[in-house]
């Protein structure tokens, strides 16, 4: 019991730690970029003495992108993590399971049918990614199962895999039929670019996020049964098949929704959820907002470092994302 207690004692101060870490790098974020301000002028905004053009600045500009970097990490932190305790495998995600393939190919769908027709991006591109999303789910789900038989949780992503190269021949075939400005926008998305840094696409991803991150957490004792294997879990009583379809539909839509608005950050969903493993263990309670803090400190970083150093271009954060995470995903494959 006293074990338990230093142990759940050090997973809070790691999240506080982590925390305060996320909160540090975002005013470094707000203080950066081609209009620098000074943090005493950020102050002045908050305190509402700021002049015309710092209002500008950081309700406009700065603060809706550090917004929609924290809601994107800690969706695809959460549902990698969620993915990663479901099929107990520790290379699963998203993008490893072809989930964000799909809402990749919904949001392309989206850009060629109906950007142009007056239809409200805001609540339709969330929606539109979370359908995209659940039908390559579901059809991964129906070429896994097999009567009598537990899932496999290999057979699963090699499914995801196979039918992410399905996802892309026909986002290969939507794309010819692009415009300029099409097309730079997708090239931009698939690169994993945080483009729905506006205040009416963060006023549907932040109860979103929030709603289905609370679920979550709710059943963070129910994840740490089923982790167990199915036979456990419900030997201790958990309903297996209700509780893994509705964690899972939740874990979707949290992917989903950052995937919409945030392009395709694969890495987050399949590293985040590492690091926190490493850093507190397989305790839900502690694992789930960890991973969450873990994905938002490396998308805010990410974007930091696009907005402060110059490569001639504008680099998308996904770019930064991948370079940086690149070598700890073939330690991981060389662990496997």
């Amino acid at each position: 019991m006293k074990e338990q207690y230093i142990v759940l004692r050090r997973g809070i101060m790691i999240i506080l730690i982590m925390f305060a870490l996320a909160l540090v790098i975002a005013v470094i974020g707000m203080n950066s970029g081609k209009m620098n301000i000074s943090p005493g002028e950020v102050l002045n905004v908050i305190l509402g003495k700021g002049t015309d053009k710092q209002n500008l600045i950081v309700y406009e500009f700065r603060l809706p992108r550090i917004v929609l970097a924290l809601l994107v990490g800690i969706g695809m932190g959460a549902a990698g993590c969620i993915m990663q305790t479901l099929l107990r495998n520790d290379m699963a995600s998203p993008g490893t399971l072809g989930i964000s393939s799909g809402s990749g190919l919904f949001v392309l769908v989206f850009v060629v049918l109906f950007a142009g027709k007056g239809i409200s991006s805001a609540m339709a591109l969330p929606l539109l990614s979370f359908v995209g999303g659940m039908t390559a789910a579901v059809v991964i789900f129906l070429l896994s199962v097999r009567r009598g038989r537990d899932l496999s949780p290999t057979g699963l992503i090699l499914n995801g895999v196979a039918l992410s190269s399905g996802y892309s021949a026909f986002t290969i075939m939507l794309t010819l039929r692009l415009d300029d400005k099409q097309m730079d926008f997708m090239m931009r998305w698939s690169a994993g670019d945080l483009w729905g840094d506006d205040w009416k696409y963060l006023s549907i991803l932040l109860p979103w996020t929030l709603i289905l991150c609370g679920y979550i957490f709710y059943r963070s004792k129910t994840l740490n049964l089923m982790q167990l294997g199915t036979q456990t879990a419900t030997g201790l009583g958990v309903a297996v098949k209700p509780e893994f379809i509705g964690i899972s539909i939740a874990a979707v839509a949290l992917s989903s929704g950052s995937v919409a608005l945030g392009g395709n950050f694969f890495f987050v969903g399949l590293i985040a959820p590492h690091v926190a493993r490493r850093l507190v263990g397989p305790n839900h309670k502690l694992l789930l907002p960890t991973s969450c803090l873990s994905g938002s400190i490396i998308v805010l970083l990410a974007d930091t470092i696009t907005r402060t150093v110059s490569f001639g271009m504008d680099m998308p954060t996904g770019i930064i994302i991948t370079i940086l995470s690149t070598p700890y995903f073939l330690y991981l494959l060389s662990k496997a």
